[in-house]
Protein backbone atom coordinates (compact mmCIF):
# COMPACT_ATOMS: atom_id res chain seq x y z
CA UNK A 1 0.00 0.00 0.00
CA UNK A 2 1.41 3.20 -1.15
CA UNK A 3 2.33 5.98 2.25
CA UNK A 4 0.72 8.62 -0.90
CA UNK A 5 -2.79 6.54 -0.15
CA UNK A 6 -2.23 6.38 4.09
CA UNK A 7 -1.77 9.80 3.87
CA UNK A 8 -4.34 10.66 1.73
CA UNK A 9 -6.82 8.51 3.84
CA UNK A 10 -5.82 9.87 7.09
CA UNK A 11 -6.28 13.00 6.23
CA UNK A 12 -9.64 12.91 5.26
CA UNK A 13 -10.40 11.31 8.91
CA UNK A 14 -8.17 13.97 10.63
CA UNK A 15 -10.35 17.05 9.07
CA UNK A 16 -13.99 14.60 9.77
CA UNK A 17 -13.22 14.95 13.42
CA UNK A 18 -12.10 18.20 13.06
CA UNK A 19 -15.51 18.98 11.40
CA UNK A 20 -17.22 16.72 14.17
CA UNK A 21 -16.04 19.43 16.98
CA UNK A 22 -18.04 22.47 15.17
CA UNK A 23 -21.18 20.25 14.08
CA UNK A 24 -21.81 18.80 17.24
CA UNK A 25 -22.64 22.45 18.34
CA UNK A 26 -24.22 23.33 15.08
CA UNK A 27 -27.15 25.42 15.29
CA UNK A 28 -30.37 23.44 14.34
CA UNK A 29 -31.20 26.49 12.14
CA UNK A 30 -27.88 26.66 10.36
CA UNK A 31 -27.75 22.77 10.09
CA UNK A 32 -31.34 22.58 8.45
CA UNK A 33 -30.38 25.47 6.05
CA UNK A 34 -27.45 23.13 4.90
CA UNK A 35 -30.19 20.95 4.11
CA UNK A 36 -32.54 22.78 2.32
CA UNK A 37 -29.56 24.13 0.00
CA UNK A 38 -28.89 20.54 -0.75
CA UNK A 39 -32.42 19.98 -1.76
CA UNK A 40 -32.93 22.94 -4.04
CA UNK A 41 -29.28 22.18 -5.57
CA UNK A 42 -30.80 18.74 -6.50
CA UNK A 43 -33.89 19.96 -8.18
CA UNK A 44 -32.00 22.07 -10.27
CA UNK A 45 -29.17 19.53 -11.03
CA UNK A 46 -31.31 16.77 -13.17
CA UNK A 47 -29.16 16.99 -15.84
CA UNK A 48 -26.04 16.96 -14.82
CA UNK A 49 -26.75 13.79 -11.95
CA UNK A 50 -28.37 11.95 -14.75
CA UNK A 51 -25.53 12.23 -17.43
CA UNK A 52 -22.66 11.42 -14.88
CA UNK A 53 -25.38 8.01 -14.00
CA UNK A 54 -25.29 7.32 -17.12
CA UNK A 55 -21.32 7.41 -17.57
CA UNK A 56 -21.65 5.28 -14.52
CA UNK A 57 -24.34 2.67 -15.92
CA UNK A 58 -22.13 2.66 -19.65
CA UNK A 59 -19.23 1.41 -17.61
CA UNK A 60 -17.56 -2.20 -17.56
CA UNK A 61 -17.94 -2.16 -13.68
CA UNK A 62 -21.80 -1.40 -14.17
CA UNK A 63 -21.74 -4.47 -16.99
CA UNK A 64 -20.55 -6.86 -14.34
CA UNK A 65 -22.93 -6.58 -11.90
CA UNK A 66 -26.15 -8.25 -11.42
CA UNK A 67 -29.55 -6.72 -12.71
CA UNK A 68 -30.45 -5.69 -9.19
CA UNK A 69 -27.73 -4.06 -8.45
CA UNK A 70 -28.11 -2.12 -11.62
CA UNK A 71 -31.65 -1.23 -10.74
CA UNK A 72 -30.24 0.36 -7.49
CA UNK A 73 -27.57 2.15 -9.60
CA UNK A 74 -30.24 3.46 -11.75
CA UNK A 75 -31.34 6.90 -10.92
CA UNK A 76 -34.05 8.89 -12.93
CA UNK A 77 -36.58 11.90 -12.53
CA UNK A 78 -38.64 10.16 -10.03
CA UNK A 79 -35.82 8.89 -7.86
CA UNK A 80 -34.16 12.51 -8.00
CA UNK A 81 -37.54 13.76 -7.14
CA UNK A 82 -37.60 11.27 -4.40
CA UNK A 83 -33.89 12.28 -3.03
CA UNK A 84 -35.69 15.86 -2.75
CA UNK A 85 -38.03 15.17 -0.74
CA UNK A 86 -36.08 13.07 1.49
CA UNK A 87 -33.87 16.05 2.16
CA UNK A 88 -36.61 18.26 2.83
CA UNK A 89 -38.14 15.50 4.93
CA UNK A 90 -34.77 15.43 7.49
CA UNK A 91 -34.73 19.20 7.31
CA UNK A 92 -38.44 19.28 8.89
CA UNK A 93 -37.64 16.69 11.40
CA UNK A 94 -36.97 17.15 15.39
CA UNK A 95 -33.16 17.79 15.96
CA UNK A 96 -32.00 15.18 18.32
CA UNK A 97 -29.22 16.61 19.42
CA UNK A 98 -29.77 18.02 23.32
CA UNK A 99 -31.97 16.16 23.37
CA UNK A 100 -32.99 14.96 27.75
CA UNK A 101 -32.93 11.76 28.33
CA UNK A 102 -33.07 10.90 32.24
CA UNK A 103 -32.65 13.40 34.96
CA UNK A 104 -32.17 13.36 38.64
CA UNK A 105 -30.53 14.61 41.70
CA UNK A 106 -28.47 12.62 44.05
CA UNK A 107 -28.65 12.92 47.33
CA UNK A 108 -25.60 14.78 47.53
CA UNK A 109 -26.83 17.15 45.65
CA UNK A 110 -25.55 16.22 42.61
CA UNK A 111 -27.27 17.39 39.33
CA UNK A 112 -27.08 14.31 36.58
CA UNK A 113 -28.49 14.76 32.96
CA UNK A 114 -28.15 12.30 30.45
CA UNK A 115 -28.49 14.09 27.11
CA UNK A 116 -28.86 12.68 23.39
CA UNK A 117 -25.40 13.58 21.70
CA UNK A 118 -24.01 12.76 18.47
CA UNK A 119 -21.36 9.80 17.34
CA UNK A 120 -19.17 11.54 16.22
CA UNK A 121 -17.11 10.28 12.51
CA UNK A 122 -19.05 7.91 10.90
CA UNK A 123 -17.79 5.91 7.77
CA UNK A 124 -19.83 4.69 5.16
CA UNK A 125 -19.01 1.72 2.62
CA UNK A 126 -21.37 0.74 -0.20
CA UNK A 127 -21.72 -0.34 -3.41
CA UNK A 128 -23.96 0.27 -6.58
CA UNK A 129 -26.27 2.65 -4.00
CA UNK A 130 -26.10 6.28 -5.23
CA UNK A 131 -29.60 7.19 -2.30
CA UNK A 132 -27.02 6.29 0.02
CA UNK A 133 -24.73 9.57 -0.89
CA UNK A 134 -27.66 11.52 -0.31
CA UNK A 135 -29.72 9.76 2.49
CA UNK A 136 -26.76 9.32 4.43
CA UNK A 137 -24.82 12.81 4.48
CA UNK A 138 -28.15 14.45 5.21
CA UNK A 139 -28.90 12.06 8.41
CA UNK A 140 -25.18 12.29 9.46
CA UNK A 141 -25.69 16.31 8.89
CA UNK A 142 -28.71 16.68 10.67
CA UNK A 143 -27.28 14.36 13.63
CA UNK A 144 -24.03 16.97 14.33
CA UNK A 145 -22.12 13.48 12.68
CA UNK A 146 -19.39 14.29 10.70
CA UNK A 147 -19.21 11.62 7.82
CA UNK A 148 -16.92 9.46 5.09
CA UNK A 149 -18.55 8.30 2.21
CA UNK A 150 -16.53 5.55 -0.13
CA UNK A 151 -19.03 4.20 -2.44
CA UNK A 152 -18.29 1.33 -5.62
CA UNK A 153 -15.78 2.02 -8.70
CA UNK A 154 -19.53 1.18 -10.70
CA UNK A 155 -21.08 4.41 -9.02
CA UNK A 156 -18.25 6.99 -8.57
CA UNK A 157 -19.49 9.08 -11.05
CA UNK A 158 -22.57 9.84 -9.66
CA UNK A 159 -21.39 9.67 -6.22
CA UNK A 160 -18.93 12.87 -6.97
CA UNK A 161 -21.47 14.77 -8.78
CA UNK A 162 -23.52 13.93 -5.40
CA UNK A 163 -20.72 15.05 -3.36
CA UNK A 164 -20.07 18.13 -5.12
CA UNK A 165 -23.80 19.38 -4.43
CA UNK A 166 -23.32 18.34 -1.04
CA UNK A 167 -19.74 20.33 -0.70
CA UNK A 168 -22.03 23.74 -1.95
CA UNK A 169 -24.70 23.05 0.06
CA UNK A 170 -22.63 23.21 3.02
CA UNK A 171 -20.41 25.86 1.70
CA UNK A 172 -23.72 28.17 1.51
CA UNK A 173 -24.90 27.72 5.11
CA UNK A 174 -21.61 28.50 7.05
CA UNK A 175 -20.60 24.56 7.74
CA UNK A 176 -17.17 22.89 7.36
CA UNK A 177 -16.94 21.72 3.75
CA UNK A 178 -15.18 18.33 5.62
CA UNK A 179 -18.20 17.63 6.91
CA UNK A 180 -18.98 15.51 4.36
CA UNK A 181 -16.53 13.66 2.16
CA UNK A 182 -16.04 11.37 -0.28
CA UNK A 183 -13.15 9.17 -1.20
CA UNK A 184 -11.45 10.46 -3.95
CA UNK A 185 -10.31 7.19 -4.77
CA UNK A 186 -11.86 3.71 -5.83
CA UNK A 187 -8.51 1.61 -4.66
CA UNK A 188 -9.73 -1.10 -2.53
CA UNK A 189 -6.42 -0.37 -0.11
CA UNK A 190 -8.48 3.18 0.73
CA UNK A 191 -11.30 0.89 2.53
CA UNK A 192 -8.46 -1.40 4.04
CA UNK A 193 -6.76 1.38 5.68
CA UNK A 194 -10.20 3.62 6.57
CA UNK A 195 -11.37 0.50 8.45
CA UNK A 196 -8.40 1.13 10.89
CA UNK A 197 -8.63 4.60 11.71
CA UNK A 198 -10.15 3.56 15.01
CA UNK A 199 -8.70 6.74 16.71
CA UNK A 200 -10.75 9.18 14.70
CA UNK A 201 -13.47 6.90 13.35
CA UNK A 202 -16.29 6.65 15.78
CA UNK A 203 -18.87 3.66 13.51
CA UNK A 204 -18.82 2.09 9.87
CA UNK A 205 -21.55 1.38 8.48
CA UNK A 206 -21.71 -0.49 5.56
CA UNK A 207 -24.25 -0.83 2.66
CA UNK A 208 -24.10 -3.47 0.02
CA UNK A 209 -24.14 -7.14 -0.33
CA UNK A 210 -23.02 -9.93 1.67
CA UNK A 211 -19.25 -10.11 0.51
CA UNK A 212 -18.82 -6.38 1.31
CA UNK A 213 -20.11 -6.33 4.57
CA UNK A 214 -18.52 -9.53 5.63
CA UNK A 215 -15.09 -7.88 4.58
CA UNK A 216 -16.00 -4.60 6.22
CA UNK A 217 -17.20 -6.61 9.52
CA UNK A 218 -14.17 -8.79 9.35
CA UNK A 219 -11.39 -6.11 8.06
CA UNK A 220 -12.80 -3.18 10.71
CA UNK A 221 -11.24 -1.78 14.13
CA UNK A 222 -14.25 0.10 14.23
CA UNK A 223 -17.64 -0.74 15.72
CA UNK A 224 -19.77 -1.76 12.54
CA UNK A 225 -23.37 -1.35 12.32
CA UNK A 226 -25.16 -3.95 9.73
CA UNK A 227 -27.18 -6.63 8.59
CA UNK A 228 -25.98 -9.35 6.07
CA UNK A 229 -29.09 -10.33 4.17
CA UNK A 230 -32.57 -9.69 4.13
CA UNK A 231 -34.07 -12.94 4.25
CA UNK A 232 -37.76 -11.53 5.16
CA UNK A 233 -40.76 -14.18 5.33
CA UNK A 234 -44.81 -13.62 4.76
CA UNK A 235 -46.49 -16.07 6.76
CA UNK A 236 -50.04 -16.32 5.71
CA UNK A 237 -52.34 -17.72 8.60
CA UNK A 238 -55.46 -20.17 9.33
CA UNK A 239 -57.39 -16.89 9.94
CA UNK A 240 -55.67 -14.91 7.26
CA UNK A 241 -58.13 -12.65 4.60
CA UNK A 242 -56.87 -14.38 1.66
CA UNK A 243 -57.54 -11.64 -0.61
CA UNK A 244 -55.47 -9.25 1.94
CA UNK A 245 -53.16 -11.90 2.12
CA UNK A 246 -52.35 -12.19 -2.08
CA UNK A 247 -51.91 -8.53 -2.01
CA UNK A 248 -49.47 -8.26 0.91
CA UNK A 249 -47.62 -11.14 -0.39
CA UNK A 250 -47.56 -9.61 -3.98
CA UNK A 251 -46.61 -6.50 -2.89
CA UNK A 252 -43.67 -7.97 -0.89
CA UNK A 253 -41.98 -10.07 -3.55
CA UNK A 254 -42.62 -8.03 -6.37
CA UNK A 255 -42.93 -4.97 -6.03
CA UNK A 256 -39.12 -4.51 -5.92
CA UNK A 257 -37.51 -7.68 -5.29
CA UNK A 258 -33.51 -6.11 -5.41
CA UNK A 259 -34.84 -4.17 -1.94
CA UNK A 260 -33.20 -5.87 0.98
CA UNK A 261 -37.05 -5.71 2.97
CA UNK A 262 -38.70 -7.55 -0.18
CA UNK A 263 -40.39 -11.16 0.90
CA UNK A 264 -38.00 -14.33 0.03
CA UNK A 265 -40.04 -16.78 1.76
CA UNK A 266 -43.64 -17.48 2.20
CA UNK A 267 -44.92 -19.86 4.43
CA UNK A 268 -48.79 -20.61 4.22
CA UNK A 269 -51.09 -22.59 6.83
CA UNK A 270 -52.03 -25.89 6.60
CA UNK A 271 -55.61 -25.35 6.55
CA UNK A 272 -55.70 -22.40 3.97
CA UNK A 273 -53.05 -23.55 1.66
CA UNK A 274 -55.11 -25.41 -1.02
CA UNK A 275 -57.54 -22.16 -1.07
CA UNK A 276 -54.85 -19.66 -0.85
CA UNK A 277 -52.04 -21.23 -3.58
CA UNK A 278 -53.60 -21.26 -6.84
CA UNK A 279 -54.67 -17.91 -6.26
CA UNK A 280 -51.19 -16.31 -5.33
CA UNK A 281 -49.26 -18.75 -7.43
CA UNK A 282 -51.43 -16.87 -10.01
CA UNK A 283 -50.72 -13.32 -8.94
CA UNK A 284 -46.78 -14.01 -8.60
CA UNK A 285 -46.91 -16.05 -11.70
CA UNK A 286 -48.17 -12.55 -13.51
CA UNK A 287 -45.28 -11.08 -12.46
CA UNK A 288 -42.58 -13.40 -13.85
CA UNK A 289 -42.11 -14.56 -10.08
CA UNK A 290 -40.47 -18.03 -9.87
CA UNK A 291 -41.73 -20.01 -7.25
CA UNK A 292 -39.84 -22.58 -5.72
CA UNK A 293 -41.77 -25.21 -3.95
CA UNK A 294 -41.86 -28.07 -0.60
CA UNK A 295 -43.65 -31.13 -1.72
CA UNK A 296 -46.87 -30.34 -0.37
CA UNK A 297 -47.36 -26.52 -1.79
CA UNK A 298 -45.50 -28.14 -5.34
CA UNK A 299 -48.74 -31.14 -5.20
CA UNK A 300 -51.16 -28.04 -4.57
CA UNK A 301 -50.10 -26.10 -8.01
CA UNK A 302 -49.24 -29.18 -9.99
CA UNK A 303 -53.14 -30.28 -9.40
CA UNK A 304 -53.78 -26.54 -10.52
CA UNK A 305 -51.31 -26.74 -13.52
CA UNK A 306 -49.78 -23.91 -12.47
CA UNK A 307 -45.94 -23.62 -13.48
CA UNK A 308 -43.42 -24.13 -10.19
CA UNK A 309 -39.83 -26.18 -9.75
CA UNK A 310 -39.07 -27.79 -6.42
CA UNK A 311 -36.71 -26.12 -3.42
CA UNK A 312 -33.65 -27.26 -2.82
CA UNK A 313 -32.70 -26.71 0.93
CA UNK A 314 -30.65 -24.10 0.26
CA UNK A 315 -33.67 -22.06 -1.13
CA UNK A 316 -35.35 -21.82 2.29
CA UNK A 317 -32.34 -19.92 4.09
CA UNK A 318 -30.88 -17.49 0.67
CA UNK A 319 -31.74 -14.32 -0.01
CA UNK A 320 -32.81 -14.32 -3.80
CA UNK A 321 -33.15 -9.94 -4.65
CA UNK A 322 -34.81 -11.12 -7.78
CA UNK A 323 -37.70 -12.43 -9.04
CA UNK A 324 -38.17 -15.96 -6.79
CA UNK A 325 -39.83 -17.28 -3.81
CA UNK A 326 -39.71 -20.35 -1.87
CA UNK A 327 -42.84 -21.60 -0.90
CA UNK A 328 -43.44 -23.74 2.64
CA UNK A 329 -46.41 -25.54 4.03
CA UNK A 330 -46.60 -25.36 7.60
CA UNK A 331 -49.09 -27.07 10.39
CA UNK A 332 -49.42 -24.33 12.62
CA UNK A 333 -48.64 -21.08 14.11
CA UNK A 334 -46.08 -22.72 15.92
CA UNK A 335 -43.99 -24.24 13.21
CA UNK A 336 -44.44 -20.74 11.16
CA UNK A 337 -42.97 -19.36 14.09
CA UNK A 338 -40.26 -21.89 14.55
CA UNK A 339 -39.14 -21.85 10.92
CA UNK A 340 -38.49 -17.96 10.60
CA UNK A 341 -36.65 -18.08 13.81
CA UNK A 342 -34.67 -20.70 12.76
CA UNK A 343 -33.95 -19.64 8.49
CA UNK A 344 -34.98 -15.95 8.59
CA UNK A 345 -31.79 -13.08 8.49
CA UNK A 346 -33.96 -12.03 11.56
CA UNK A 347 -34.63 -8.60 8.98
CA UNK A 348 -38.33 -8.48 8.28
CA UNK A 349 -41.11 -10.64 8.62
CA UNK A 350 -45.12 -10.40 8.35
CA UNK A 351 -47.85 -12.69 9.63
CA UNK A 352 -51.59 -12.47 7.84
CA UNK A 353 -54.19 -13.08 10.14
CA UNK A 354 -57.44 -11.95 11.14
CA UNK A 355 -56.79 -13.87 14.68
CA UNK A 356 -55.51 -11.49 17.19
CA UNK A 357 -54.24 -14.06 19.51
CA UNK A 358 -52.21 -15.68 17.00
CA UNK A 359 -50.78 -12.03 15.74
CA UNK A 360 -50.03 -10.79 19.12
CA UNK A 361 -47.70 -14.18 19.77
CA UNK A 362 -45.98 -13.16 15.80
CA UNK A 363 -45.07 -10.41 17.17
CA UNK A 364 -43.71 -11.03 20.39
CA UNK A 365 -42.13 -14.13 19.70
CA UNK A 366 -40.31 -13.67 16.18
CA UNK A 367 -37.29 -12.58 17.01
CA UNK A 368 -36.36 -10.68 13.95
CA UNK A 369 -35.83 -6.19 13.94
CA UNK A 370 -38.94 -5.46 12.22
CA UNK A 371 -42.19 -7.98 12.56
CA UNK A 372 -45.32 -6.78 10.96
CA UNK A 373 -49.18 -7.80 11.13
CA UNK A 374 -51.85 -7.48 7.97
CA UNK A 375 -48.73 -5.58 5.83
CA UNK A 376 -46.27 -5.82 3.67
CA UNK A 377 -42.21 -6.47 4.55
CA UNK A 378 -41.67 -3.33 2.25
CA UNK A 379 -42.26 -0.79 4.30
CA UNK A 380 -38.91 -1.73 6.76
CA UNK A 381 -37.70 2.02 5.25
CA UNK A 382 -36.30 4.65 7.14
CA UNK A 383 -38.78 6.90 4.70
CA UNK A 384 -41.81 4.77 5.34
CA UNK A 385 -40.85 5.24 9.49
CA UNK A 386 -41.27 8.53 9.10
CA UNK A 387 -37.31 9.53 9.20
CA UNK A 388 -36.83 11.05 6.13
CA UNK A 389 -34.18 8.77 5.00
CA UNK A 390 -32.35 6.17 6.46
CA UNK A 391 -28.33 5.48 7.28
CA UNK A 392 -29.46 1.70 6.81
CA UNK A 393 -30.93 -1.02 8.76
CA UNK A 394 -29.69 -3.46 11.43
CA UNK A 395 -30.30 -6.74 12.10
CA UNK A 396 -27.85 -6.12 14.92
CA UNK A 397 -29.01 -6.28 18.99
CA UNK A 398 -26.13 -3.88 20.09
CA UNK A 399 -26.93 0.27 20.09
CA UNK A 400 -29.27 -0.17 16.43
CA UNK A 401 -31.59 -2.46 15.36
CA UNK A 402 -33.83 -2.00 12.12
CA UNK A 403 -33.73 1.09 10.00
CA UNK A 404 -31.71 3.77 11.55
CA UNK A 405 -32.59 7.10 11.56
CA UNK A 406 -31.39 10.32 13.16
CA UNK A 407 -31.79 9.10 16.79
CA UNK A 408 -29.78 6.01 16.15
CA UNK A 409 -27.19 8.07 15.03
CA UNK A 410 -26.97 9.23 18.20
CA UNK A 411 -25.10 8.67 21.46
CA UNK A 412 -25.29 10.24 25.37
CA UNK A 413 -23.45 11.67 27.40
CA UNK A 414 -23.58 12.86 31.25
CA UNK A 415 -23.86 16.27 32.05
CA UNK A 416 -22.83 16.69 35.92
CA UNK A 417 -23.50 19.97 38.38
CA UNK A 418 -22.28 20.29 41.39
CA UNK A 419 -21.49 22.58 44.13
CA UNK A 420 -18.15 21.81 45.50
CA UNK A 421 -19.01 18.02 46.22
CA UNK A 422 -16.07 15.62 46.56
CA UNK A 423 -15.72 12.00 47.23
CA UNK A 424 -15.21 10.97 50.59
Amino acid sequence: MSADLVTLVTSLAQRARAASLVLATAPTAKKDDALRQLADLIDGSHAALLAANLQDLASPEAAAITAAARDRLTLNPARLDHLAQSVREVAALPDPVGDLLEATTRPNGLHIRKVRVPIGVIGIIYEARPNVTIDCAILCLKSGNACILRGGKECFHTNTALADLIARALARAGLPADAVQLVPTTDRAALTTLLKLDTLIHCIIPRGGENLIRFVAENATIPVIKHFQGVCFVYVDAAADLAMAEAITVNAKASRPSACNAAEQLLVHRHVAAQFLPSVARALLAKKVQLRCDAASAAILAAAGLDHRPATPADYTTEFLDYVIAIRVVDSLDAAIATINRDSSNHSEAIVTADEAAARRFLAEIDSATVYWNASTRFTDGFEFGYGAEIGISTDRLHARGPMGLRELCSYKFLIEGTGQIRA
